[in-house]
């Protein structure tokens, strides 16, 4: 399929794709001449090695790194190049980052209107429209924390702070939600139970997902589909029911490279 002809949601279950896209820095290939396509309102988990790209890939979805060569398109938009097809995409791309960058002295509902910080001037002295307040209490409710709201985030556990990056990523309505290793500093029982939660509020809302996971039973349980990385490239891309022992061997394979001998 053509990038430049990415169809909309309705044509395909297609949101957003990547073409021959490549990242140099320092002089190194990050990312190889990567193709891929993330099916809307799925899991896509991305994993591979320390240093395999996936970091890299999430910040070229979410406008962060921009490719020394190749395309991006998104449905709805179309290829993404130039200013202006960015910002529209980064109006309904959302991030949860994994130290959570939340704000300790502000309140759990502070720091979800943070998520809109880019739609008023940082110096405003006019309180947030009601939509957006109505918008981040929703988004607390969902994760269970509007009760505690008002409470500052320094007094909240580590489960808790991670609820309150959901919320403000889902307070967004983003169409593209992205996470990279959202629940690395996590025990595996709880990263399961947010992982759980986080699909099922993402998929209710038709979102489409893409997580960067180092546990890889997190990425088979949470899932639809996986693609790995291994320098820079993709070596796997399929199914959750598809990646196998051998799979993951060949993911995992830290010298593997598609570019031997160029």
């Amino acid at each position: 399929m053509s990038i430049a002809a990415i169809p909309t949601p309705e044509a395909a279950p297609c949101a957003v794709a990547l073409e021959e896209v490549s990242v140099m820095r320092g002089g190194r290939a990050i990312l190889r001449r990567l193709s891929a396509q993330f099916a809307a309102e799925s899991v896509t988990a991305l994993v591979g090695p320390s240093g395999a790209g996936k970091t890299t890939l999430v910040n070229v979805l979410n406008g962060l790194i921009e490719p020394d060569s190749g395309a991006v398109a998104a449905s709805g938009i179309g290829a993404l190049r130039g200013p202006a097809p960015w910002a529209r995409m980064r109006r309904q791309t959302a991030t949860i980052f994994q130290d959570h960058a939340l704000i300790g002295r502000l309140s759990a509902f502070d720091n979800v209107l943070l998520g809109f910080a880019e739609t008023r001037h940082p110096l405003s002295p006019f309180p947030w429209p009601r939509p957006t307040r109505e918008a981040a209490a929703r988004a607390l409710a969902d994760v269970g924390l509007l009760d505690r709201a008002f409470e500052r985030v320094e007094n909240f556990s580590g489960g808790e702070r991670q609820r309150i990056g959901i919320a403000r990523a889902l307070a967004r309505g983003p169409r593209l939600l992205l996470g990279d290793e959202p629940f690395s500093s996590l025990d595996p029982p709880l990263a399961r139970r947010l992982g759980q939660d986080l699909r099922e509020l993402t998929l209710r809302d038709g979102v489409t997902v893409v997580l960067v996971l180092h546990q890889i039973g997190l990425a088979r349980a949470l899932a639809d589909r996986i693609v790995g990385l291994n320098n820079g490239s993709v070596v796997f891309d399929g199914p959750v029911a598809a990646f196998d022992a051998q799979a993951e061997a060949r993911v995992f394979t830290h010298h593997f490279s598609l570019n031997k001998g160029n």
